[in-house]
């Protein structure tokens, strides 16, 4: 994105994108000191001169959530973790049940776990519903996103379908992929969600909350993201109480584009 054409109203949408990301490590990798560097420099980045804020939250798995939650400490950023036999889903219930039960225990603000797919494309669609709405009476108040890893899932009525299983077992969010597939989030998928989440709205009044993740990783991929959602949505969906970007590359990029822009407040 060329820094000396950028508008102030895309200047504007991109601040206000990258106080929805959520950080994110999930490496096979991982190691305590990784987490505690990713949580410091989750912190470290925001400039309340240009009124950046800092990430929504901090994404982990399970074993460095109560490390996570120490490091971010009165900082305001969330700690969240994927749980529920993430990537796969292919875990039975009790398993799932138990290891989100640990997230939680050690101190997990949100949980996002992935739907079975084999079980949905069997056509198993109670099945799903059930392990969702049993995952969400453990989460009870705290947040919920439900990845759909619509890559998976072959077609925009799968998508449909998936969208809405999800949001009617009671997840906050709906959330495209893991980001462990090929094909991660993509505007088409988006926008299948993006509109379930808006007919749900319209039937109940209650708004759901979208997230995408996996694989944007620039200013102009994320901002596509953004600009779909308010077009569908309106504007007010995107903080992060509804709006959520899953990321990893794109928070450095996104933050040294911001901070390199004449804007202020």
């Amino acid at each position: 994105m060329a820094t000396d054409i950028v508008s102030a109203g895309t200047y504007d949408s991109l601040r206000r994108v990258f106080s929805c990301i959520d950080n994110t490590t999930l490496e096979g990798s991982d190691t305590f000191e990784r987490v505690e560097k990713l949580c410091s420099r989750s912190m470290s980045l925001q400039d309340q001169s240009k009124g950046i804020s800092h990430v929504a939250a901090v994404c982990v798995y399970p074993v460095f959530v109560r490390h996570a939650r120490q490091c971010l400490q009165g900082s305001g950023i969330r700690v969240a973790s994927v749980a529920g036999a993430f990537p796969a889903g292919q875990s039975p219930l009790p398993v799932k049940l138990q290891e989100v039960r640990y997230a939680l225990d050690e101190g997990a603000d949100e949980i996002d776990m992935v739907i079975s797919r084999g079980s949905f494309l069997e056509g198993n669609y109670a099945k799903v519903f059930d392990e969702i709405a049993a995952i969400k009476n453990e989460v009870g108040e705290r947040t919920l996103k439900v990845i759909l890893e619509t890559g998976e899932l072959q077609s925009p009525e799968n998508i449909a379908k998936a969208s809405e299983l999800a949001i009617k077992a009671g997840g906050d969010f709906i959330k495209t992929s893991t980001g462990k597939i090929a094909v991660s989030a993509t505007l088409e998928a988006a926008e299948v969600m993006l509109k379930t989440i808006k007919k749900h709205h319209e039937e109940t009044g209650k708004w759901v909350g979208f997230k995408a993740a996996g694989g944007i990783s620039t200013p102009e991929e994320v901002l596509k993201y953004y600009d779909l959602t308010v077009q569908l949505l309106g504007k007010e969906q995107t903080t992060n109480q509804f709006f959520r970007i899953g990321a990893s590359r794109l928070t450095e990029r996104l933050f040294s584009f911001l901070t390199e822009q004449n804007f202020a407040i």
